[in-house]
């Protein structure tokens, strides 16, 4: 809750109130920070061991399809088929919700904040572009998540007239034979990269992690984490168009 100084000078004159500028929210913008840093993290793992798995595709097709077969197979006897996987996925859905939700909050209250003015004579570079343009990359990816589900999970819409559930090698192959898909693919792969690594440099922040040597290591992971996550998945689309598993 942002308050200006009361002055019985200035008030006098017009020139300032005590009226908050926004009422105290139930949910505070430090835990909506917190949350984001923390989901944010979440999601940079999730798709770092996701790029790992993707990579089994160079290992062959029995290969590729025993690891996702594997994926619904994890915690069995003592979970039934696909508990655990489903687990991971409400756990997924859970932080992408808060995650958007928090993004959508902030933003808003920084704009009721703010109120009318605007910055100017911002120094322009690479960190100004991705920070300013989060809420645009984060949208991107959310519109990505759906259809990447929707093509290589669910198999509607998007996908392939030759999707077969179970087949996740051939699945991915014949997406990637498509190149407008492929494009789709490599462009939101940038997208990531760009969201990614000023999200890692902001929960850093936000998770109050200090010392001038420790931020320079975060941000050598900030960069190097996702350009390594965006370089082996843009592999795979680029490998299918010039043939590979064909």
């Amino acid at each position: 809750m942002t308050v200006k100084y009361d002055d019985p000078v200035a008030l006098e004159h017009g020139k300032l109130n005590i009226k908050p500028l926004r009422e105290k929210p139930d949910f505070p913008s430090w835990a909506m920070k917190l949350t984001m840093a923390v989901t944010g993290i979440i999601f940079v793992l999730f798709v770092l061991f996701h790029m790992v798995g993707n990579l089994k595709v160079y290992t062959g097709e029995g290969h590729f399809n025993d690891y996702a077969d594997f994926l619904r197979r994890m915690g069995e006897p003592v979970f039934p088929h696909e508990t655990v996987l489903w687990i991971l996925r409400v756990v997924l859905i859970i932080c992408l919700v808060l995650h958007v939700y928090c993004a959508f909050a902030l933003k808003a209250r920084s704009k009721q904040s703010r109120g009318s003015e605007k910055r100017f004579g911002k120094v322009k570079n690479f960190n100004t572009f991705t920070a300013s343009s989060m809420l645009g990359t984060g949208a991107v990816l959310l519109l990505f998540i759906i259809f990447h589900i929707l093509d290589l999970t669910i198999g509607k819409g998007v996908a392939t007239d030759a999707f077969e559930h179970g087949e996740a090698y051939g699945n991915l192959v014949e997406s990637f034979n498509r190149p407008w898909v492929a494009i789709i693919y490599i462009l939101c792969m940038v997208v990531l990269f760009l969201h990614a690594s000023h999200g890692i440099w902001l929960a850093s922040s936000d998770l109050g992690i200090t010392g001038h040597r420790t931020r320079q290591v975060i941000l050598w992971i900030a960069y190097l984490l996702p350009a390594i996550v965006m370089i082996g998945n843009i592999s795979i689309p680029v490998a299918v168009l010039c043939g590979f598993g064909s």
